[in-house]
Parts: C-alpha cells; structure tokens; sequence
C-alpha cells in the first residue's frame, strides 16, 4: 500500500495539475457553454475515461512504445490533430439559429462523452504523461508496483473529473446567460469551433 506521505505529495501536486487551464478544461468550458451543464460534465466524464484507459495503457506497457516510437507517437498525435480539428470545423459551419426561439439539434452527452474519450485518447503527450508521471511516486518497498500505478491512475482520474465537473457547472450556468443574447447565439458555434481548431493546431506542433 502506498504511504501517506508520498500519497500527500502525488494529491497536492495532481491538485494543482488539473485546477490549471489546460485542453481537458478548454473542452469541457466549449461543450459546457454551447450545450448545458449536462454535456459539459459529459465531455467531464469521457476525458476522465479517456485517462482511464491512458492508466491501463501505462500499466500494460503500452504508453512505453509510443515513446520509443516516433512513428506511432506521431501517427497517433496527427490522428488527434485532425479529430479536433474535424469537430472544429463542423461546429463553426453549423447554422446558428436566427432567434431564441430558433430549432437546433445540441450535442447530446452521450455523443460528447464519446467525442472527449476519442479526443483525450488519441493525445499522445498524456500517453507520455502518464508513463513519465505515475511511475515517480512508485516505491518497491510499498508492494506490487502494478497496484501502486492503479491507485495513482485511479486518484488522478478522479481529481480530474472533479475539476472539470466544478468548470462545467460553471460554464453551464455561464452559456445560460449569454445564449438570452441572439448576438451570442450567432458566434457561439465560431467560438466553439475555434477552441476544438485550436487545441487540434497545438496538438499537431507539439513534440516529444
């Protein structure tokens, strides 16, 4: 079992990791504020699993050959790239509607929930992150390292899922006072495809 000590110190630090703006929060705030607080604690929920998934790829190895691998490592970051993108450009050529009263089809949660899984899986760096992070507050003489990486994964998914629900809730009650203004209504989907364009842009130019 892990000690409290080096517990204590993973939890202040992933605390202080997932409380400050990165790409997880810039997607939740997108889904949170075009579609409700529902979907953007959807979009919450799948990057948590999409971390999930980068904790298992860890603890199996696999996360290791991307990083040995700069052709999956850069195929897998280009496949991302050009997912954000693709969600970029659909949300910015969606039409608006003219009014309030105006009929739209908002994203349901469970198609942003699948939308962020794919999105946070197909990001090599938390791949990396994961195998280069995790494995620092691992110690021998704890027991099995495959159950320390498990509880570090697990906490981290947590801790994250809980900022990302507290930016959600907010965000959702912040779209429902600007979608009272037609104005907003006609650029929301602009701005909320030029977030997910964006974080594809900076996806596609990050390395190693």
């Amino acid at each position: 079992m892990i000690d409290s000590a080096t517990l204590l110190t993973y939890v202040a630090i992933v605390v202080g990791f997932v409380f400050i703006p990165g790409p997880a929060t810039l997607l939740t705030v997108a889904r949170a504020t075009s579609s409700g607080t529902r979907v953007g604690i959807a979009t919450g929920a799948g990057i948590a699993l999409g971390d999930v998934i980068h904790t298992i790829m860890a603890i199996v190895g696999i996360s290791a050959i991307i990083a040995t691998s700069a052709f999956l490592f850069s195929l897998i970051k280009y496949l991302g790239a050009g997912y954000l993108v693709y969600l970029g450009i659909r949300a910015i050529l969606e039409k608006a509607p003219l009014s309030l009263g105006g009929k739209t089809k908002p994203i349901t949660a469970k198609r942003a929930l699948q939308q962020a899984v794919i999105a946070e899986v197909l990001n090599p760096k938390t791949a990396l992150f994961f195998l280069a992070f995790l494995p620092q507050f691992v110690r021998p003489e704890n027991g099995s390292p495959l159950l320390q990486l498990s509880i570090l994964g697990i906490l981290f998914v947590l801790l994250g899922f809980m900022s990302t629900l507290i930016v959600a809730i907010s965000a959702g009650k912040m779209g429902q006072f600007l979608q009272r203004n037609p104005a907003v209504l006609k650029w929301q989907g602009k701005f909320v495809g030029g977030i997910y364009c964006a974080l594809g842009v900076r996806l596609a130019f990050q390395e190693r």
